[in-house]
């Protein structure tokens, strides 16, 4: 049974935020509602102590970041001033002195917080701050692409209204195809290739018998033609070199039989490998 994608995502964060700005210890989570984060993940944690601990915004240290919507930093936990104390018990049971918070933000709403600790009272730096708030647009990304995917695959469940609206159907097909080798979850990947594969079959009904097998990238850059981007608009939604575009879309032209660019996309509809 796959990890939920939520705990992946902020696990690999905080591994490179220790690993890139030396801080022993991590620990984070995503915000179950507007006001509240729940402490999910930790790494190099000595004790469970934080494991669970629910964050209210304007509480501790995650809560001002919360509120704020920034990054925040107190050099020695228990005897700082600008935050509230609600959470010393189980600070205090990990022995953490300097730490940092730094909200993922997503379309400006905090989505989860990533904390850095060290166990001793020291200033940290500026190099540090960047190093962690780069792990959080990690997860921002991370988000982004999730969000994004669960809004296509809405939109590829609902039902076709009539002839026009299969341009719509070829255009969310192909964007589908363009985020799959994007999503870190394996779950979420399989779903969202097997939508793409039950929008092909829809087009047309059963394809029918074939021996035809493009490659995953050619695929993705035949759906991008198919609905109408250019090599250049194709690489970019792909994250490929146009050039690398070219050569996927001249493998699948061959392998359809297909002298052009549109009979490539005609053969792949009709064996049923494109909506």
């Amino acid at each position: 049974m796959s990890e939920p994608a939520d705990a992946v995502e902020i696990r690999a964060a905080l591994q490179r935020l220790r690993r890139s700005t030396g801080l022993p210890v991590a620990f984070g989570g995503l915000l179950q509602d507007a006001r509240q984060l729940r402490i999910a993940e930790l790494s190099g944690a000595a004790t469970g102590a934080l494991r669970g601990l629910a964050i209210s915004a304007g509480s501790g240290l995650g809560g001002r970041t919360i509120a704020l919507s920034r990054p925040c930093a107190v050099s020695d936990y228990p005897s700082a001033r600008q935050i509230s104390h609600e959470y010393d018990a189980a600070v205090a049971t990990e022995g953490l002195r300097s730490v940092l918070a730094v909200p993922v933000v997503v379309r400006r709403k905090v989505r989860g917080v990533l904390y850095g600790a060290l166990r001793e009272p020291v200033a940290l730096g500026e190099r540090t701050f960047d190093a962690a708030v780069a792990a959080a647009r990690d997860v921002e990304q991370a988000l982004v692409v999730r969000d994004e995917v669960h809004r296509l695959l809405a939109e590829a469940r609902e039902p076709v209204a009539g002839p026009g609206a299969w341009e719509e159907v070829r255009e969310v097909h192909g964007e589908l195809r363009a985020l799959a080798p994007r999503i870190g979850d394996q779950t979420l990947r399989d779903t969202l290739l097997a939508v793409c594969g039950r929008l092909a079959a829809a087009a047309g009904g059963p394809p029918r018998k074939h021996t035809l097998a493009l490659a995953p990238r050619e695929l993705d850059v035949l759906a991008c033609v198919a609905a109408g981007s250019t090599n250049a608009t194709a690489a970019e939604r792909l994250g490929l070199k146009p050039e690398t575009v070219k050569g996927y879309l001249r493998a699948a032209m061959r392998k359809l039989g297909a002298h052009t660019r549109l009979e490539a996309v005609v053969a792949a509809r009709r064996a049923g490998l494109l909506p």
